[in-house]
């Protein structure tokens, strides 16, 4: 069974970075797999963050474009996602997902796309 592990969480000041990391297990690769990132905050829906394609084709949240970045590092079989000028309204639970079918090019925005979930990480900002 696939099994998706987020670390990287924290609590940093507004302004501050972090890079938050998720390791699938060896029944899914991550270099030919599509995944994203999405979040939650008390009280708010699941938001996506970000999505990557199999081929390394990217989709931000609006609320994240050009602080947030996602990447694979395909021989650690891990996602990351790079959070910088981090915000107060970043503070949510961060998990990672990973479908099982990915069509060619595509970045996954709906948390409805996505067969497997990591149990996910928190992100806290203060001002």
């Amino acid at each position: 069974q696939v099994q998706l592990v987020e670390s990287g969480g924290g609590s940093v000041q507004a302004g501050g970075s972090l890079r938050l990391s998720c390791v699938a297990s060896t029944e899914y690769s991550v270099s030919r797999g599509c995944m994203g990132w999405f979040r939650q905050a008390p009280g708010k829906e699941r938001e996506a963050v970000a999505a990557i394609s199999t081929d390394g084709n990217t989709n931000y949240g609006d609320s994240v474009k050009g602080r947030f970045a996602i990447s694979k590092d395909n021989a650690k079989n891990t996602l990351y996602l790079q959070m910088n000028s981090l915000k107060p309204e970043d503070t949510a639970m961060y998990s990672c997902a990973a479908k099982s079918l990915c069509a060619f090019g595509s970045a996954y925005q709906r948390p409805s796309d996505y067969n497997y979930w990591g149990q996910g990480t928190q992100v806290t900002v203060s001002s």
